[in-house]
């Protein structure tokens, strides 16, 4: 399932890459804007999801997503084969819209002794830097710390974000500080950690990573962490 990407045009590479924009949808994340206006986790079989890549960008047009992002585990495949997909589709009405897909992986890492999981967004999947966190497979705690992997994303023009702060062995309240010393740009503000149909981010956490997020100046992201079949809900 390979995809020649120099076979693509500059535009949807520039507009994959573009953190600007991504920042601005960012500053106006509200509750509801996930699962259906943004989307920025979600999972195909590139990792360990059960939708293919073209599967979720056509369940992502027929919601009426405006901005998505896939974050498929240490590869950027997933994106690579729905960008292709978009490049080449025909919409079945004018009132049909195309998404804005931004490149995202998720990153396996070690904070405080702790592994977490990084999210990067609109950066260069070709840049070198990001090559060792692109090879399919967990690494060694050793060779991912957390302000590496977020160093890396940044040298590649991309922006890092702490996934589902609440979900960890170590607490939200421990680990957002560290990670905004390290550079980090955000945290998954809504997230529903029980997992609900249908989906909405948990309140109790929301609040405490909201305050957090605004005590370190960080922006707020959201998504539904998607690894089934139905991108309105996580499994």
């Amino acid at each position: 399932m390979a995809v020649n990407m120099a076979q693509t045009s500059a535009f949807p590479q520039i507009a994959a890459q573009d953190w600007q924009a991504l920042r601005q949808v960012w500053a106006d994340i509200q509750p509801d804007s996930c699962p259906y206006s943004y989307n920025f986790h979600m999972h195909t079989t590139c990792s360990d999801g059960q939708l293919t890549p073209e599967e979720l960008i056509q369940q992502a047009i027929a919601i009426g997503l405006k901005g998505l992002a896939i974050t498929d585990h240490h590869t950027t495949l997933g994106y690579q084969i729905a960008q292709h997909w978009l490049e080449n589709w025909q919409p079945s009405s004018p009132s049909s819209s195309i998404p804005h897909l931004w490149t995202g992986v998720e990153i396996t890492a070690d904070l405080l002794g702790t592994e977490v999981h990084i999210l990067g967004y609109a950066f260069d999947p070709q840049h070198p830097g990001l090559q060792p966190y692109l090879q399919g497979k967990t690494l060694p705690s050793t060779d991912a710390q957390a302000a590496e992997v977020i160093v890396a994303l940044h040298q590649a023009g991309g922006l890092a974000v702490l996934a589902h702060p609440a979900r960890y062995r170590r607490s939200a309240e421990e680990l957002i500080p560290i990670a905004a010393h390290l550079g980090i740009d955000a945290v998954e503000t809504y997230y529903a950690y029980a997992n609900p149909y249908p989906w909405e981010p948990s309140s109790i956490q929301t609040q405490k990573v909201k305050q957090l997020s605004a005590t370190y100046n960080l922006l707020n992201t959201c998504g539904t962490d998607t690894h089934g079949t139905n991108l309105l809900k996580r499994l």
